[in-house]
C-alpha cells in the first residue's frame, strides 16, 4: 500500500492552528492581573428578583442601579414603572414588604434566598427603588 505523506502533515497543521486559536481565546478572557481577583469577585453578584441566574450574594460594593437594570428591568420595565411584573419605582413599599416579596416570590416571580442576594444588597435595592 502506498501512503501519501502529505495527509498527516496537513492534519497536524490544522490541529496546531486549532490549538492556537483555543489557547488564544482562553487568554483573551483572562484579565491577567494577579491582584485583581478580589475586585472582580465582588462585582459578580448573584441574581436578584427578576434574574434567571443563580449565584452567591455579593460581598463588596453593590451597584443597585446596574443590578436592577441587569436583573429586574426585563420583567418590571426599563424604567421600573411596570411591565410583565408590577411597578417597582415609587411604590411606597416598606423595606420589610419589599424583602418579603423578593424572598417569597409571589405569583410567577421566583423566590430568592440570601445566598442569591444578600440582605445588605436587598436593602440598597429597596433604597434605589424608593428614590425613583
Amino acid at each position: 500500500m502506498n501512503r501519501n505523506p502529505i495527509v498527516p502533515f496537513i492534519l497536524i497543521i490544522f490541529l496546531g492552528i486549532g490549538l492556537i486559536f483555543l489557547l488564544s481565546s482562553q487568554g483573551a478572557n483572562n484579565d491577567g492581573g494577579e491582584g485583581e481577583g478580589e475586585e472582580t469577585a465582588s462585582e459578580e453578584s448573584g441574581s436578584g428578583e427578576g434574574g434567571e441566574e443563580g449565584g452567591e450574594a455579593s460581598s463588596g460594593d453593590f451597584d443597585a442601579e446596574g443590578f436592577a437594570k441587569d436583573n429586574c428591568a426585563s420583567c418590571h420595565g426599563q424604567d421600573f414603572s411596570g411591565g410583565m411584573g408590577p411597578a417597582l419605582a415609587g411604590t411606597g413599599l416598606s423595606e420589610e414588604e419589599f424583602s418579603g416579596t423578593v424572598r417569597e416570590g409571589p405569583g410567577s416571580m421566583p423566590p430568592f434566598s440570601e445566598d442569591q442576594i444578600g440582605d445588605e444588597d436587598l436593602s440598597s435595592l429597596h433604597k434605589f427603588f424608593s428614590e425613583q
